[in-house]
């Protein structure tokens, strides 16, 4: 979650946590400033509108994602490896903040500037170009079985990964996004994606 640093951080921690209501609601500023018990007029000395407190938000699960996953595939040399985690990595966000999950999933932006779906189309195109680019580094190593289409496959993981935060939100966050996570990370490494060679070094 966000650190409460400043009064601009505090805001976006309360919408956030607003966020976290199971019973989606339309959030105004109204509600938002009664929250933090100050004036509407205080909200706008920090922020423009509702959208810019949105795009705050946005900005922050983009930059907390991306350092995470930057520091993920630094660290791991295994092209498969960095897949996994970062799946994982993604799944385990969602969990820990499910009010940023609505925001994830466009369900907080109904309603709301249609640039801010925008936004967060953009950031899953990134977040799967992040893993084609984990899948043609697992080609180079000879991890994953030739011929395989990286771009077909990096689709299909991002899709397995929206659906399960579409999945947490639509149930009021009863069904987490990790839940069979360990059976089902075997079904998304089956054996059209690993190569022989990867399969003899590590199964």
């Amino acid at each position: 979650m966000l650190v409460k640093s400043g009064r601009r951080e505090q805001i976006l921690q309360t919408l956030a946590g607003m966020l976290e209501s199971p019973h989606a609601v339309k959030i105004t500023t109204a509600a938002l400033a009664a929250k933090l018990d100050v004036s509407e007029a205080a909200l706008y000395r920090h922020f423009a509108s509702k959208a810019q407190m949105f795009e705050g938000l946005i900005e922050f699960i983009e930059q907390t994602l991306f350092s995470l996953i930057n520091k993920l595939t630094a660290k791991e040399k295994s092209g498969i490896k960095q897949i996994e985690g970062i799946l994982f990595l993604l799944l385990g966000f969602s969990e820990k903040n499910p009010g940023m999950t609505r925001v994830l999933v466009g369900d907080a932006l109904v309603n709301e500037d249609d640039r801010l779906q925008i936004r967060i189309n953009q950031l899953h195109d990134r977040l799967e170009a992040t893993l084609k680019q984990a899948l043609r580094f697992a080609a180079d190593e000879q991890e994953i079985a030739a011929g395989l289409d990286v771009a077909a496959r990096a689709n299909f993981l991002i899709c397995y990964v929206i659906g399960r935060w579409q999945q947490f939100v639509k149930s009021n966050f009863k069904r987490t996004p990790m839940e069979y996570w360990e059976i089902q990370r075997r079904e998304l490494f089956l054996t059209d994606l690993l190569s022989i060679s990867f399969l003899e070094r590590n199964f």
